[in-house]
């Protein structure tokens, strides 16, 4: 096996998050758009936690898995989007090694939660829609609350190995990156210019990998077999409720895992800057302003519940 430098000692002390690189107009129209997605994400996502909070009839798992995930969207947003924002009007645009390090540990921690949300959130809709005599026992609010927690601490364990063997590559001298977060395969990047470190590639590759492969293929494979008995209900009325909450999750689980997957099946293998910024983009920015949208368009309970919200009854 071939061993990586450990000996080699970081000279950089700060990063250069180069963003979208354009004239000073464009920065400024850039940052009012995603200024106005940021707080329009915040508050999509926050209606969703109050009318599911306030609204007695949504207190089920469904709709608890539905207000942590929505508090995980603004988490995720959280997480890159204001330094993004801040950058947008920075000359320097700097950021210290120890923050990028922490906003990448976040960054990748959160993403690993949504990944093991949206799976249990297939669980619950399989329970709910193939099984739905064995469902209210064996999806408690207790069990749900378990499964919810298991989410956040797994995903914050995932990934920790891996951002560790990162602060322990040797970065040289090249301190510029051509993207608006300190994201893995521009930090790999950066960090093979000084030294081979397949070892670490390896890792980052097969633990990106695994936790998005094997979390898609479950939530693929729970929906096929949702649709299937969707198709044999007889109630077209209940054909037509339950196909349209499992249509929106599946939305949802299309518009994550596609840019997901583009980004880091295989990180560090040099893929087109431009393409991974706006992969990113995508899911780190675009999909948690989409998903209120989705979730609650397609759902009678959920659009009366933020009708009152709305109006403050």
């Amino acid at each position: 096996m071939t061993s990586e430098p450990s000996n080699i000692s970081h000279t950089v002390s700060e990063f250069i998050l180069l963003g979208f690189s354009c004239r000073w107009e464009i920065q400024i129209l850039l940052f009012s758009i995603f200024l106005v997605t940021y707080i329009l994400t915040l508050f999509g996502n926050m209606a969703i936690m109050c009318a599911v909070r306030w609204d007695h009839r949504l207190h089920t798992p469904m709709y608890i898995l539905l207000a942590n995930f929505s508090f995980l969207e603004i988490c995720y947003v959280n997480s890159d989007v204001p330094n993004m924002l801040a950058n947008f009007l920075s000359q320097t645009k700097t950021i210290s090694f120890a923050r990028c390090l922490l906003q990448l540990y976040f960054f990748f921690s959160l993403g690993t939660t949504e990944c093991l949300f949206l799976s249990i959130m297939a669980y619950d809709r399989f329970l709910a829609i193939c099984r739905p005599l064995h469902y209210p026992t064996v999806m408690t609010i207790k069990f749900c609350s378990s499964l919810v927690i298991f989410c956040w601490v797994y995903g914050f364990l995932w990934f920790l190995i891996p951002v560790i063997l990162v602060t322990q590559l040797p970065f040289c001298g090249l301190n510029v990156i051509d993207d608006f977060l300190c994201d893995l395969g521009p930090l790999l990047a950066l960090a093979s210019t000084c030294a081979p470190i397949p070892g670490t590639v390896l890792m980052c590759g097969t633990m990106s990998s695994l936790l998005i492969f094997a979390t898609f293929f479950y939530i693929i494979g729970s929906y096929t077999l949702v649709l299937r008995a969707v198709i044999q209900v007889p109630s077209v009325a209940g054909r037509k409720k339950a196909f349209s909450t499992c249509s929106s999750h599946l939305a949802v689980v299309f518009l994550f895992y596609g840019s997901v997957m583009m980004t880091y099946v295989n990180p560090g293998t040099g893929q087109a800057e431009s393409m991974q910024k706006f992969t990113t983009l995508f899911y780190s920015v675009l999909t948690p302003f989409f998903n209120p949208m989705i979730y609650s368009l397609r759902n009678k309970e959920m659009k009366d519940a933020l009708k009152k919200v709305l109006r403050g009854s």
